[in-house]
């Protein structure tokens, strides 16, 4: 029997457009919210479909942009099965105010577009110094922080991780890395070195599922790496689902073919222990949900890797 599921990324878009206006990031709604969108009720059916207990749902900013009214509603409509990730301008002066308004609608966590394609502004940094005093207070808040830029972006990543330790940091999609050279995977050098911060989590979705298979990479030897250099618990599953193509089920399909080289141990913790530590609520039994069987109660003490997993070693001493 295939164990439990959390996905962290998965994003829902609302029918009712008069209640939910639409007001991307960059004035440009994305091509796949308007070709497949899918609300937060086909979500929990898709999710029971494939077998998934829980989500992170995260804002569709090529939606919605800052406003997270939808993500906040399908939180509350169904917190037994999401919790939500939203978005703010960073870089306005009343940053905190706002993390600190969507933390109070259940949120628990933050995702942040300044050096990612979905940037409103394409010429502001991730380290920008206007954005500090956010990143202060979702430190204090002790939420995790997913960004999204690309491998030209990562000095900038490495300024906010060293500036701001106690904060969770969660790469979305990995910064799409290079793999298409091959083993030993120089072209994703870059990424291989964030490895030295502890604060720094992996997001792997179905981009990288899919572009493990290109040029000379292969799942195997591109996740197995991976794990390697930073341990299977800094490591989080993700569907992206629907902004990549194919059904939830399938999608998850494509992850448990690529990963399945890995250990039961660190596929556990890719595929919903490392989730269940990032954001704890997650990790609460679900009544009536999917996966009913596997669903049982993870304390964040119980969601860290114990000492002599494999998944403890590779943090502390992968190379």
């Amino acid at each position: 029997m295939q164990g439990r599921v959390i996905d962290i990324h998965a994003h829902v878009v609302a029918a009712d457009t008069t209640r939910y206006p639409f007001t991307p990031l960059g004035g440009h709604q994305s091509d796949w919210s308007r070709e497949r969108p899918v609300g937060f009720e086909k979500m929990i059916a898709d999710m029971d479909e494939a077998g998934i207990a829980k989500a992170a749902l995260v804002q569709a900013s090529t939606c919605y942009g800052y406003d997270n009214s939808y993500v906040a509603d399908a939180v509350a409509a169904h917190p037994e099965r999401f919790t939500g990730v939203f978005t703010v301008d960073v870089t306005q002066p009343d940053a905190p105010n706002r993390i600190r308004h969507w933390m109070r609608k259940r949120l628990k966590g933050l995702r942040v577009f300044i050096a990612g394609e979905t940037a409103a502004a394409k010429d502001v940094r991730l380290d920008e110094p206007r954005s500090f005093p956010a990143w202060e207070c979702v430190g204090e808040a002790g939420i995790p922080v997913c960004v999204q830029l690309r491998a030209a972006g990562l000095p900038q990543l490495v300024t906010v991780l060293e500036r701001f330790p106690r904060v969770r940091i969660v790469l979305d999609h990995m910064a799409r890395p290079a793999v298409d050279d091959g083993p030993p995977y120089g072209a994703a050098s870059s990424l291989f070195a964030l490895r030295l911060y502890p604060n720094l989590y992996l997001k792997l979705t179905t981009h990288n599922v899919r572009e493990s298979r290109q040029g000379r990479a292969t799942p195997e030897s591109f996740f197995g790496r991976l794990v390697e250099k930073f341990g299977a618990s800094r490591i989080a599953w993700g569907s992206n689902y629907p902004a990549s193509d194919g059904t939830l089920a399938g999608v998850l399909a494509e992850a448990r073919g690529a990963l399945a080289s890995l250990s039961s141990e660190d596929q556990d913790w890719i595929f919903f222990r490392t989730g269940e530590s990032l954001y704890p609520v997650l990790a609460e039994k679900t009544i009536g949900g999917a996966n009913r069987g596997h669903d049982r109660p993870v304390s964040r003490r119980a969601a860290r890797a114990p000492r002599g997993t494999t998944a403890s070693r590779r943090r502390s001493g992968g190379g």
